[in-house]
């Protein structure tokens, strides 16, 4: 007797509408068919470890119902069984979260076994069954849903997630999935929820222990009147979100203060050279999770230069023609750009100072457009010893920022 084929909507797509949020993407699990059958309507299929399909019109992604087995540790180590006769409660249970095990059918009715639902209006995530520890990327799927919904975790779940810190599953993410999942926490509209989250389990530590290296490390009071440098970041990166940064701006929000963890303890809470030390420290953390070369550059940036750049109105004229050379803003106007919001995030990222203004990037995106002007070219012309011409390029730059500088000084007199 042949299994009759229902078609439902599941996950994302079910969980946005019921919240009210627009949803990208469709997401639809095929019970009762088999791979022949739906190659056979048209459907492409794309699953190499499991059969998902392409629908032929839409191109949104059809999969047969199937269930999971654990086999190995780490997310890919799974064994599935994709069947006619494995129902759609089957298919749900293996998901991870219960606002994300609802499902609807073609008229529109919604199936909703594990309360889902109730978690939804509740704000809260909890996992549909114990098979939640098999798969450490549900850790970093937590951590990004409460920084997208600002949800709660129950209780029982970040049971859960400690247990499977504390029993190494953790340990078994791999660098790009990491990366993939951070980066998407990054760019939420909440993203400190997102590494407060990574911190309740513990999995902070395992996964980015530079960055959770800085909580507990204090600042001077006087500057920074939240005082804990972990707190100070994740201000940071809050403010970066809320100016709508791009993710290079967010990475070296995150990460402009990695030195700060490793200064001595007899100095603090002061933190003499902690630009020089993050840099390293950047490097690291950037070649570990696979970050894209734009995110570490940018972050290796902001580690070096920041404290340079909140003194802007201090630096002389040649000291600010070097920051742009370092930074190679002269063929890079737009990093230098994003090197500026992540400095200004840094500013309004403190106890009270949220709505302060940054006249540092307006200042020196002046200086750099004035500097930027000088013709290169004719300089080079008017040196008869060719040995000279960076140092007279340099040197004009210098001359024209001068020049600039006196005259903000005396309009500001007048």
């Amino acid at each position: 007797m042949s299994v009759p084929v229902k078609i439902y909507c599941v996950g994302g797509a079910v969980r946005d509408r019921l919240l009210g949020l627009p949803s990208k993407d469709h997401d639809w699990v095929v019970v009762g068919s088999t791979p022949e059958a739906m190659v056979a309507q048209g459907y492409q299929p794309v699953g190499r470890d499991f059969p998902v399909f392409l629908h032929p019109e839409t191109h949104e992604e059809y999969a047969l119902a199937r269930t999971e087995r654990k086999t190995a540790r780490g997310y890919k180590g799974f064994a599935v069984y994709a069947a006619p006769d494995v129902t759609l409660e089957q298919d749900l249970l293996r998901r991870d979260f219960t606002i994300n095990a609802i499902a609807q059918d073609a008229e529109g009715n919604l199936i909703d076994p594990h309360h889902g639902i109730a978690d939804l209006r509740a704000g809260i995530l909890r996992h549909v069954s114990p098979a939640f520890n098999e798969d450490p990327v549900r850790i970093l799927r937590a951590a990004r849903f409460a920084a997208r919904f600002g949800f709660s975790i129950a209780p029982e779940t970040l049971s859960l997630m400690r247990d499977m810190v504390s029993n190494g599953e953790v340990d078994a993410l791999v660098p790009e999935r990491v990366w993939q999942e951070l980066s998407r926490g990054l760019m939420e509209e909440k993203p400190s929820r997102f590494f407060e989250t990574l911190r309740s389990c513990g999995a902070l530590a395992k996964i980015m222990p530079e960055v959770d290296g800085l909580f507990g490390v204090p600042q001077p009071e006087k500057y920074h009147p939240e005082i804990d440098c972990g707190l100070h970041t994740l201000m940071v990166v809050d403010d970066a979100a809320q100016h709508d940064y791009a993710l290079e701006v967010r990475f070296a929000a995150l990460t402009h203060d990695l030195g700060k963890a490793a200064t001595p303890q007899a100095v603090l809470p002061r933190h003499l050279g902690h630009e020089l030390r993050g840099v390293a420290l950047v490097e690291k953390l950037s070649e570990r999770l696979r970050a894209t070369g734009e995110c570490r550059d940018l972050a290796r940036l902001t580690a070096r230069y920041h404290g340079d750049i909140h003194r802007a109105m201090e630096l002389r004229a040649v000291t600010v023609v070097r920051l742009f050379q370092s930074a190679d803003a002269w063929r890079r106007p737009e990093r230098f750009a994003q090197l500026l919001q992540a400095c200004a995030a840094d500013a309004r990222g403190r106890l009270g100072f949220a709505q302060v203004a940054y006249p540092q990037a307006n200042y020196l995106l002046e200086l750099l457009a004035v500097a930027r002007a000088v013709d290169a070219g004719a300089v080079a012309r008017g040196c008869q010893d060719k040995g000279t011409i960076p140092a007279a390029v340099q040197r004009a730059r210098i001359n024209a920022i001068e020049s600039l500088v006196k005259i903000n000084e005396r309009s500001g007199n007048a």
